[in-house]
């Protein structure tokens, strides 16, 4: 059984991509079709695609982005609020991780977005994770 299914998703992808490869699938929910769409839309994935299996499981299926080179977009994903910690921030509290250049996703009361977004928006939050 499964404690941390947004712990689980970003270790699949941390793996996958350290393994070299294309593709990787987990297990479908709201909150990681949520986080995955902030991954898409900032560059960091290059597509995901809802599948079902013959049981009615449904999946993401997630093509990891690489350069010319072969190196993954995603250096560093780090889980930042855990189960048995919750970190919760205000909008002024929001990090600039990586001294900008990185992404923190923020679980608001208007859904999941980056901390750039939050902090236009005025909203704060959970801090779900950071990635550079």
């Amino acid at each position: 059984m499964m404690t941390d299914p947004i712990s689980d998703l970003l270790t699949r992808i941390r793996n996958a991509q350290t393994a070299g490869h294309k593709t990787v699938t987990v297990p479908a929910s709201t909150k990681k079709m949520q986080i995955i769409q902030v991954l898409l839309a900032e560059g960091y994935i290059e597509s995901v695609q809802q599948d079902e299996d013959d049981k009615g499981k449904k999946s993401f299926r997630i093509v990891l982005r690489y350069d010319n080179c072969g190196v993954p977009a995603i250096r560093e994903l780090k889980r930042v609020s855990k189960s048995g910690r919750r970190a919760y921030v205000k909008v002024d509290e929001i990090p600039f991780y990586r001294s900008g250049l990185g992404t923190v996703i923020v679980s608001t009361s208007q859904g999941m977005m980056t901390g750039r977004e939050a902090k236009r928006q005025n909203i704060g939050g959970e801090l779900i994770c950071s990635i550079f």
